[in-house]
């Protein structure tokens, strides 16, 4: 990963600190000489706020559904609340045998990644990583799809504290979206499009629950119900099931749309104790605005989870891979696309000294739309 720019005005100046670290791919892909790379960093910049509308990246039509794609894939959040400053714990007796299977699997899982003293004394994280994305078209038909074209190369960094801060930014092709909480609101903006903020209670960034927060990941579980076992790349394990309750989804919804459903299951292996895949399927109704005919959106997301290794007594992933299925149906559509990200941490760290609450206030536009409320109200 690239964190600096060389000066190419002057060979002893400065080297610029990159906001987003970058892969040495997409850093060499810009050109190979500093005036080729200053141009071309400038075409990516205004490619962002351009109407091109030609299919470019991720097979995306324009420009704006490439971000829409990559909000979809690199930083959704998941339906529940989680506590993030201490490990829960749960008693065993007086539950369903489903129930408190699952409490045990994940007293094991707390065991492999460190265990309660190690985890609970974290206060904060930061990790930096790169992706590769395929995607492919919207397509009709059940038949089954794969991802076409060249694979869109990007970085991220993730910076967490306790409780309820985080603030992700992305950067694939040229094109940046972020997003954050500041333990009141959860919200993402991208470089074209204003910031917006997500209904209901903060939640925690999907990322997070890919191997990079073991607390987080045991406090989700920690209600699950445990509905049997799978293999998963030759690993058996435990599956544990959750179910978002409808009073936290009506939460969620908003004007245009209606969460049906949202359902995470985690899966543990049997010879480890670890988190070896984490997968969510959620399902939105967009209300008409005419008839009763509704479009339905179903969004299948399933990350496999690799490449263990132990930061400061702390198991955490390194490595894996996340493929997202979004379906369309209803009013005559049917039609689904398939969008594939690989990751790989290269860095993390955790108890930052200095990472103050300034480091997660949300967006001043973001803030300005919210006072423009109240003062409505």
């Amino acid at each position: 990963m690239r964190k600096l720019c060389p000066n190419f005005e002057k060979v002893d100046g400065l080297e610029t600190v990159l906001e987003v670290p970058i892969p040495e791919d997409m850093w060499t892909s810009i050109g190979n000489s500093g005036s080729n790379r200053w141009q071309n960093l400038r075409a990516l910049m205004r490619a962002q706020i351009s109407p091109d509308k030609s299919p470019s990246h991720l097979s995306a039509s324009s420009n704006n559904e490439f971000i829409a794609l990559l909000k979809l894939v690199g930083c959704p959040l998941i339906p529940l609340q989680v506590q993030s400053d201490h490990t829960l714990t749960r008693p065993l007796k007086d539950t369903s045998i489903e129930a408190s299977s699952a409490k045990y699997i994940v007293q094991q899982y707390i065991a492999a990644t460190g265990g309660v003293g190690a985890l609970d004394s974290l206060k904060s994280m930061y990790a930096v990583g790169q992706v590769r994305m395929f995607g492919s078209e919207m397509r009709q038909g059940g038949d089954s799809i794969k991802p076409v074209g060249r694979a869109e190369v990007g970085g991220f960094v993730l910076w967490q504290k306790n409780p309820d801060l985080w603030y992700f930014e992305l950067i694939v092709s040229g094109f940046k979206v972020s997003a954050g909480s500041d333990g009141k609101v959860a919200w993402n903006q991208s470089s074209s499009q204003p910031c917006h903020a997500n209904k209901g209670p903060p939640r925690p960034l999907r990322r997070f629950f890919q191997g990079l927060d073991p607390r987080c990941t045991a406090n989700l579980f920690i209600d699950a119900v445990c509905v049997g076992e799978k293999t998963i790349n030759n690993e058996d394990c435990f599956l544990l099931k959750l179910e978002t309750a409808h009073d936290i989804l009506q939460a969620q919804n908003t004007s245009h749309t209606e969460i049906i459903r949202h359902t995470v299951w985690g899966y543990f292996s049997q010879r480890t104790g670890l988190l070896v895949k984490f997968e969510d399927t959620k399902l939105v109704r967009m209300k008409p605005t005419k008839g009763n005919d509704s479009v339905f959106w179903e969004t299948s997301m399933e990350s496999v989870i690799e490449d263990y290794r132990h930061v400061d007594g702390i198991n955490i992933a390194h490595g894996g891979k996340t493929v997202a299925i979004l379906y369309r149906y209803g009013m005559a559509h049917n039609h689904q696309r398939r969008i594939e990200e690989t990751w790989r941490i290269e860095e993390v760290d955790f108890n930052i000294c200095g990472l103050s609450v300034d480091c997660f206030l949300a967006p001043s536009d973001l803030k300005r739309e919210r006072h423009g409320v109240e003062q409505v109200v």
